[in-house]
């Protein structure tokens, strides 16, 4: 029975970790008591910790969830060792192995390369919202450079919210300095498609799914932490448009 709960809570922990919706993680951990023959269980998940039960037995335990990040592929190998576990092909131990591997996994994309996506994004989203094709290159090097500060500065100061701003402001500073020389036109659209990156969409559809699903607490937690995220960014950006006057 202890090890179910740990196979059950380890699961929503590594979903809720790397940016699962509140309801689908209590979802898989009852589709995963429930499989392992557990018709009663309980589970209250909030962005900050996750609390397991199962009916009438003294086993209640607690998850503490400090650190959150967008990590969508540990989210779908966690929903296939669930869907195994459903399908009668993986014992306890065998799951509880496998979550372990997928915890301690560290696949993270190279600096070089998550800096050049989001500079193409930059330049894509530009285009989107009717800039001009010369100011395409501008918003590659503004939205790619702007995301290396992003990843450097988490990297030393674990407070989102710094993080963010440093980014916004040096793409802001960056566009500035590209219209001074010519080498952009459209300062706003410069800025609009260079920060589009930074936006914190999946924690805006995260909040509006979890409200909808009737989960006010994780709903109305995110929804806030996504709006401070857009606080961070257009304060950077209003600090460079009074420092241009």
């Amino acid at each position: 029975m202890k090890q179910i709960v740990e196979v059950c809570l380890l699961a929503g922990k590594l979903m809720l970790q790397n940016g699962a919706e509140t309801y689908r993680v209590e979802d898989t951990m009852t589709r995963i008591s429930q499989s392992y023959g557990i018709i009663e269980s309980h589970s209250y998940v909030t962005p900050t910790a996750i609390l397991f039960s199962i009916e009438g037995a003294d086993i209640t335990r607690l998850a503490r969830i400090s650190d959150r990040t967008i990590r969508l592929d540990k989210v779908t190998e966690v929903n296939g060792i669930s869907r195994r576990i459903s399908n009668g092909e993986l014992t306890v131990q065998e799951a509880y192995q496998l979550l372990k591997e997928v915890e301690a996994s560290e696949k993270v994309y190279p600096i070089g390369f998550s800096m050049t996506v989001a500079g193409l994004a930059s330049g894509c989203f530009l285009i989107m919202f009717g800039g001009l094709w010369k100011d395409v290159i501008p918003a590659v090097l503004a939205g790619g450079f702007g995301y290396f500060c992003l990843i450097k500065v988490q990297r030393y100061v674990h407070i989102k919210f710094f993080s963010e701003f440093t980014a916004s402001l040096i793409i802001g500073v960056l566009a500035s300095l590209l219209v001074e020389v010519n080498l952009g036109i459209q300062f706003d659209k410069i800025v609009i498609g260079s920060v589009m990156p930074l936006v914190p969409g999946l924690l805006i559809t995260n909040a509006v799914r979890d409200l909808m699903a009737g989960h006010l607490v994780s709903g109305l937690s995110k929804g806030s932490e996504a709006f401070l995220t857009a606080f961070a960014i257009g304060t950077g950006i209003v600090v460079v448009l009074n420092w241009m006057g």
